[in-house]
């Protein structure tokens, strides 16, 4: 009775584990744009990207508050929130997909597994199809997801004003990595 009961405990320790290492996790990710002009270039870096991964379905999910971004110059941060993107009214940006790639990536065997991700990317309250590809890095245990796509300014309904059409190009190039975590 006693292995009974200890053949038990051990199933089900391990399928909590199992499930437990389903789903990973960061509030810690890192996101990028730049948007190259005629004048120059405007990048900015967020590093409160909160992500979430199912390996399982393949569900992902990010969303990044807009007031993170960080701006060489504190004018064009302001200049960002207030009037491009309207950080008060529209405060997150959002991505939910799920990768399409087939089969999905063994995230418990070390490796890196290009994938391809489906989703609507929200930003300025506006919701558009999204099809992109990533990669994900599996080494040691540890999950690192990244990806880089380019979007529209004007898809977005975010308005350039006519003084800064140099200045700003209506393509921005993003960049996303997140490091992950077994969700517990």
């Amino acid at each position: 009775m006693k292995q009974w009961t200890s053949l038990l405990l051990i199933f089900f320790l391990l399928v909590g584990t199992a499930h437990a290492q389903a789903r990973y996790f960061t509030r810690t990710g890192q996101i990028s744009f730049s948007s190259k002009g005629l004048l120059e270039t405007i990048r900015a870096h967020n590093k409160t990207v909160t992500c979430v991964l199912d390996a399982t379905s393949g569900n992902i999910q990010f969303s990044v508050m807009m007031r993170g971004f960080e701006f060489k110059k504190a004018l064009m941060q302001e200049h960002f929130n207030e009037n491009y993107v309207e950080s008060d009214k529209y405060p997150n940006a959002d991505l939910k997909g799920q990768i399409i790639s087939s089969p999905l990536p063994d995230l418990t065997r070390d490796g890196v597994y290009p994938v391809k991700v489906k989703g609507k990317l929200t930003i300025h309250g506006v919701t558009r199809e999204l099809t992109t590809d990533g990669t994900i890095t599996v080494k040691q245990s540890s999950v690192q997801a990244e990806a880089a796509f380019n979007i529209l300014l004007s898809d977005y309904q975010i308005k350039v004003p006519s003084i800064v059409t140099n200045s700003l190009s209506n393509t921005v190039n993003i960049a996303v990595t997140c490091s992950l975590q077994p969700l517990q």
